[in-house]
Order: C-alpha cells, then structure tokens, then sequence
C-alpha cells in the first residue's frame, strides 16, 4: 500500500492528504498565486479549498511568512475569488 504525502493547512492547521489541499506559490518572479495542478514551480504552501482558509492563513499572516514574501491585499483578493470561481 503506497503512503499519502500529508500536508499541513496554514489556515486550520489541520493534517490532510495532499491531493486534497491547494497549493499557494511564489514563482521565481515573486508573483504569488494559486496552484490548482500543483505541479508550478516555485515555493509552496498548502491551504485548505476553502476562503476561510485562506483569510485565516491571511489575518495570522502565516502564508506570507511561509512563502518568505509580502503579499498584498489585493493579491488575497484575487484568489479569493479565483477559489470561489474555481468551486
């Protein structure tokens, strides 16, 4: 039986298998945005499939901690509604 690669949710801070998280990246060129292949090159981070997720990973300002980058407000924006578009 092959072992599931387990990540951890930035927002929640919960274990879950990795094929069911969303990959947040920071490309080589600094610009950050949603990875729904998971497969973009670049530094990672995992997040729930959920906007709550995300804001919470936003206010506790985990995912730009992770990704070792600021991240503006309106880039949260835009895959906010990049996430519920993608729903």
């Amino acid at each position: 039986m092959k072992k599931m690669p387990e990540r951890q949710c930035l927002g929640c801070n919960g274990h879950f298998p990795k094929n069911t998280l969303l990959r947040v990246v920071r490309a080589p060129d600094g610009a950050v945005s949603l990875d729904f292949t998971g497969k973009k090159s670049g530094r990672g981070a995992y997040i729930c499939k959920s906007g709550t997720c995300l804001m919470k990973a936003q206010r506790s300002g985990r995912l730009a901690r992770n990704l070792m980058c600021e991240i503006p407000a309106e880039v949260y924006a835009a895959m906010q509604e990049e996430l519920i578009a993608h729903e």
